[in-house]
């Protein structure tokens, strides 16, 4: 399984588990308090056990094709006098590597193509044979087997994955039906439950850990929809793709990734809560693939300063930094600058609720957005759109600026808030490189130690709007500026775009 490092620390890709063969019935949860310390977790391993089962998965390898295709590292070919270990055994890599220092450049008969291995867990959620493990178990694999607690292989097919959230569905046919399990409601979960987590770490099969919930609501940058369940139960290679139950015996959380220095378990490990997983289970099983909803926006974090600078109470809400043509949102007239704090009659109390309850929204549903504009509550009606499989770039990309220059001769270029500032000319659009459909004034000069500095405006930005308003002119930025000034604003909300991308920034409202 595949490590992402970040220095010294990692969020590994883990988790795995080896399920038994065939219990006729699914399984039935039973009401236990989750506050209530168990005297032991035997009776509960011992009905789970079954559903939960050991992904292995087998790719071939050219001389070509990089040892670390994949989310796991193949191991290497093995030399015919070594020790035979499981895949993901701890002892594999140091025989491994002790082979290969007596064994230098890989003298001996060469292969010209390796079957890499790789483990993983999952779990039966159907009696007919359906499992759920993660997408970077599977991925790239050309063969799918999956071996349950009481050894029973099984080849597997894939139904379908979703790489936005990490989830994959696939289907074994059994002659009898499969022990199964069901999934639990992770929002009732509540930070110091009791948890249980059963996977397949390092190759050892069925391994049961106990924990409790550490945390909910984690973001670890794995994607857009971030929303994991923190758990201290431990988890390792090989965890990938397995349950993390409650005390009732409902999968509360597929067991993703973890967090370490090292390689191994720490105490910190993610899981996507049952909440994210269940409905995409739920598509990839009848449609194969995920639909998802797209309001089309670009947005960004609402901080106190852009919160103060357009009038709202405190920081909340997702901000539009930026509206695509002809997309549901600016079909309702949704603009740059407004923030969304209310979707579909749910809160949005920032800006990474939003994501997931777009995508959540049935596609062709007419919704209510509720957004802040010009100091009050504007309610439109948006038809959703299908979000399309290619995730779309991040609005804060970083476009290819040339580096500043005078202002040409005749611009009357005003000094505003620490920013030289423009009107476009032809001129000025080849020196920075800006495209003929942008409006607005270019920031042509920023002084050092300015707050426009600090907050990242740079030479070649265009203001296209200052406070929700339009500007061509510096003069125009001028009035606006001192407009807000009036009004007892103690900080103006720009919207800048660089590359092509639009971002708000709310600056001091004071003489530059």
């Amino acid at each position: 399984m595949a490590q992402k490092s970040a220095a010294a620390l990692a969020l590994i890709a883990a988790l795995s588990l080896a399920a038994p063969a065939a219990v006729a019935q699914t399984v039935q949860p039973r009401p236990v308090a989750n506050t209530l310390a168990p005297n032991t977790f035997a009776d509960l391993a011992e009905r789970l056990l079954p559903a939960v089962v050991n992904i292995q998965t087998t790719t071939v390898q050219t001389a070509q094709t990089p040892p670390g295709r994949g989310p796991q590292q193949a191991p290497q070919q093995r030399r015919p006098d070594a020790p035979q270990f499981p895949p993901g055994s701890p002892f594999e890599d140091f025989f491994r590597e002790f082979f290969d220092r007596q064994n230098p450049q890989g003298q001996g008969p060469q292969a010209p193509q390796r079957r890499g291995q790789s483990l993983g867990s999952g779990f039966v959620i159907d009696p007919a044979g359906f499992i759920v493990t993660n997408n970077h178990v599977i991925d790239g694999a050309e063969e799918i087997r999956v071996v349950f607690h009481d050894n029973q292989t099984l080849t597997a097919k894939l139904v379908g994955r979703d790489q936005r959230t990490d989830l994959a569905v696939l289907k074994v046919e059994s002659p009898r039906p499969l022990a199964a399990v069901r999934f639990g409601d992770s929002d009732r979960a509540r930070v110091g439950d009791w948890v249980v987590a059963i996977g397949n770490p390092f190759g050892l099969g069925g391994t049961v850990t106990q924990g409790i919930v550490s945390a909910r609501q984690r973001d670890i940058n794995a994607g857009p929809y971030d929303d994991f369940i923190q758990t201290d139960a431990s988890i390792n290679r090989g965890n990938s793709g397995g349950p993390l139950f409650n005390l009732a015996g409902e999968v509360i959380g597929v067991n993703t990734a973890i967090f370490s220095p090292t390689g191994g378990s720490v105490g910190i490990g993610f899981s996507i809560p049952s909440a994210i997983a269940r409905n995409v289970v739920d598509q990839l099983r009848t449609h194969g693939r995920v639909r998802r909803g797209w309001l089309g926006v670009n947005i960004q974090s609402v901080t106190d300063e852009l919160a103060e600078s357009v009038g709202l109470d405190k920081a909340r809400g997702a901000m539009v930094s930026g509206v695509p043509e002809n997309g549901p949102a600016a079909r309702a007239q949704i603009r740059r600058g407004d923030v969304i704090v209310k979707f579909d009659g749910k809160d949005v109390p920032d800006m990474r609720r939003l994501p997931r309850l777009v995508a959540e929204t049935p596609v062709d549903k007419t919704v209510k957005v509720e957004v802040w504009r010009q100091n009050r509550i504007v309610t439109l009606d948006v038809r959703l759109g299908e979000l399309e499989d290619e995730p779309q770039q991040a609005s804060n990309q970083q476009g290819g600026r040339q580096p500043g220059a005078p202002a040409q001769q005749g611009q009357a270029p005003a000094p505003i808030l620490g920013m030289t500032l423009a009107q476009l000319t032809p001129e000025l659009r080849a020196r920075f490189n800006i495209e003929e459909r942008v409006r607005g004034v270019v920031v042509t000069g920023v002084a050092d130690g300015s707050v426009a500095a600090e907050r990242g405006i740079r030479p070649g930005d265009v203001i296209v709007e200052i406070a929700q308003a339009e500007v061509g002119t510096p003069a125009q930025a001028q009035e606006r500026i001192r407009a807000q000034r009036d009004a007892g604003r103690s900080s103006v909300l720009m919207m800048v775009e660089r590359g092509g991308a639009q971002r708000a920034v709310a600056l001091p409202v004071s003489p530059g």
